[in-house]
């Protein structure tokens, strides 16, 4: 399946800028393994997982390959992206999976903690993703970030960001990506109370004015 889903992801990137990363072999890794990452941190049975922000699949659609009994949700506001998502899902034949063209600010109001776990692998600083992903994940839920090795400052100014929104970091989890010296940092946090109703705030808010 891996190999199916890097040559298509290759073909359509032709089309559409889907990903920065063209050669085959550092897909596998900063792609394919990263978004793999998260099983040394937890492990997947039959949850309820929310990918926010997904992009081109990751990390959901590798984590779906792998635990295809979990029940995954693509979110993703571009919608190109999504034209590549349904046609991946659909050429790999993946069940049990909904893609969603929207925002996590919008999605929030319908979808409120109705998952066991939030996953993101976006760029955004800590404190602006906990907003848009905490919402999602019912209480004794997790939300996992995805980030690269030194994120101990990122963690700190999103503390109080994470309180507030029924959060509590439970670990950093260190992952060394295979096939290569990349260290991957993984932070976890636990949903432990209900995020306050006025959180997500509407969109663009938390990125030009972060808790």
């Amino acid at each position: 399946m891996f190999d199916v889903y890097l040559q298509e992801l290759l073909a359509w990137n032709k089309k559409f800028n889907l990903t920065a990363i063209t050669k085959s072999e550092e897909i596998k890794i900063k792609h394919f393994e990263d978004s793999l990452a998260l099983r040394q941190a937890l492990r997947l049975t039959k949850q309820s997982v929310i990918d926010i922000g997904t992009g081109a699949g990751f990390p959901g659609i590798p984590l779906k390959i792998v635990c295809p009994e979990i029940k995954l949700t693509l979110l993703e506001a571009t919608k190109k992206k999504t034209e590549f998502l349904k046609h991946i899902v659909s050429t790999l034949n993946l069940k049990g999976v909904d893609i969603v063209w929207g925002r996590a600010e919008d999605l929030a109001k319908d979808k409120r903690e109705s998952f066991d776990l939030a996953v993101a692998r976006a760029v955004a600083n800590l404190n602006i993703l906990s907003e848009l992903c905490l919402p999602f994940v019912k209480v004794g839920g997790q939300f996992i970030a995805y980030k690269e090795d030194k994120v101990e400052a990122e963690v700190e100014v999103a503390a109080n960001t994470i309180k507030t929104l029924g959060g509590e970091l439970q670990e950093i989890k260190k992952v060394i990506l295979p096939g290569s010296d990349i260290v991957r940092s993984l932070i976890i946090i636990k949903k432990v109370s209900p995020t306050p109703a006025k959180y997500p705030r509407r969109a663009g808010v938390a990125n030009k004015n972060a808790l």
